[in-house]
């Protein structure tokens, strides 16, 4: 399992779900985790050299990535991120309520999960 040493750690709980090597996909793997967001918290700039599909579970979540729309999520809603994106905008939307949601990563295996970006 995962021990995720990053930004994101900082301002929100990160819990690794599950971690596989994708055979058919040499050197490559898929990381599922749960990210939960303390009411106001937010993330700094970051990339994750990864496709990055996120699920919302409870709250509301705001993700920006460079150039794209600043666009709110709320359960059941969607949001993905390329490899090649920079995540300029991560947090909770609430002030007073948490926000949870699953990411799953398709990344080069042994690759950090977050980078920091400017």
């Amino acid at each position: 399992m995962y021990t995720i040493t990053s930004p994101v750690a900082q301002h929100a709980k990160v819990t690794p779900l599950l971690s596989k090597d994708l055979t058919n996909l040499p050197g490559k793997e898929g990381l599922v985790v749960t990210v939960e967001y303390p009411p106001g918290s937010s993330d700094p700039i970051h990339r994750h050299n990864a496709h990055a599909f996120v699920y919302v579970l409870e709250g509301s979540i705001v993700l920006q990535v460079r150039g794209g729309k600043e666009t709110t999520l709320t359960p059941g809603q969607t949001f993905y991120e390329g490899p090649d994106d920079v995540h300029v905008v991560g947090r909770n939307a609430s002030q007073t309520k948490p926000a949870k949601f699953i990411a799953f990563f398709v990344k080069d295996t042994g690759a950090p999960v977050v980078v920091p970006a400017n």
